[in-house]
């Protein structure tokens, strides 16, 4: 997934927490991971996705996935909703 197309994305949640609650609504259309993230922060984002079974992909920057959101942090992990 590129970094463009969460950035077109219409409804975003941002943040591993906020990710993992928002998985569970079962609205979740898929979830990107930072590759450069702590993976004992991403790995409960993983496991949750893959238990609803929501596409995971990746990017290779927090600070490139932020800028994407919009946001002026980086951000580990970002579900896109339906």
């Amino acid at each position: 997934m590129s970094y463009e197309k969460v950035s077109q994305a219409q409804n975003l949640i941002i943040g591993t927490k906020q990710t993992v609650k928002a998985l569970r609504t079962g609205n979740a259309e898929a979830v990107v991971i930072a590759l450069d993230a702590d993976s004992r922060v991403t790995a409960k984002v993983i496991d949750t996705a893959n238990e609803y079974s929501v596409p995971v992909e990746y990017v290779d920057s927090m600070r490139l996935l932020g800028k994407a959101c919009k946001i002026d942090v980086g951000a580990a992990a970002v579900v896109i909703m339906k």
